[in-house]
């Protein structure tokens, strides 16, 4: 079975994470800083000593982490405590790796199968509470389609974006007539003999109305 951390007040996760963005950064985030500076006594300051540790503010020998730094700065504070979930509840992240965007009814859920509590097991009521007071810090980084850069609408001059459709037709070839009128005089002999002209009119039809010149 296993052991997520939890507070048994989640209330103070809120009060300590307000107090640290207001707080200069300490050399430890000892039990005497929780309690002095945060402003969270007795057991419940000896608590938050140590869920800090499991979030990843503090390293084991106290001194205070990056992440920590993120936290107090606000334009990577959200991102911070989102990193400090992952950590924190690593184990749920493996079953969904979008466990901190679950209802809590699939949330519970999840922490059933994890830790193989009871659904309204006192343990898991206060887990549950805690990783709400923690995703009220957090941001998440969003994907969507909407930052893909949207592809450049084609030109439909462009000819190196035409589709087959848009292709300009090849022009087709059409044969160019070319009609001529000439007048031609023919001077006819001064005779009367048939056979002459015959022959003058056979020549003009087969060299100059051929049908190949129509």
């Amino acid at each position: 079975m296993t052991s997520l951390p939890y507070v048994t007040s989640p209330g103070n996760i809120t009060k300590a994470l307000g107090a640290i963005k207001s707080a200069a950064v300490p050399p430890m985030l000892s039990q005497d800083f929780v309690k002095n500076i945060l402003k969270i006594p007795g057991g419940s300051g000896n608590e938050i000593t140590v869920f800090l540790k499991k979030l990843g503010f503090a390293a084991q020998d106290s001194s205070p982490t990056e992440l920590y730094r993120k936290f107090r700065n606000s334009s990577t504070s959200g991102e911070s405590v989102a990193k400090a979930l992952r950590i924190a509840y690593a184990p749920l992240y493996v079953r969904n790796e979008y466990m901190h965007t679950l209802s809590d009814e699939g949330l519970t859920g999840l922490l059933v199968e994890e830790t193989g509590l009871a659904h309204d097991a006192r343990v898991l009521k206060m887990t549950l509470a805690t990783i709400k007071a923690l995703k009220s810090f957090s941001k998440f980084e969003i994907e969507s389609d909407e930052s893909a850069p949207t592809p450049a609408r084609p030109d439909p001059h462009d000819s190196a974006h035409r589709t087959q459709d848009q292709e300009p037709k090849p022009s087709r070839r059409t044969g160019v007539g070319l009609n001529l009128g000439y007048t031609i005089n023919i001077n006819l002999p001064a005779t009367s003999d048939q056979a002459v002209f015959n022959a003058i009119f056979k020549s003009i039809k087969e060299n100059l109305l051929r049908e190949d010149d129509a």
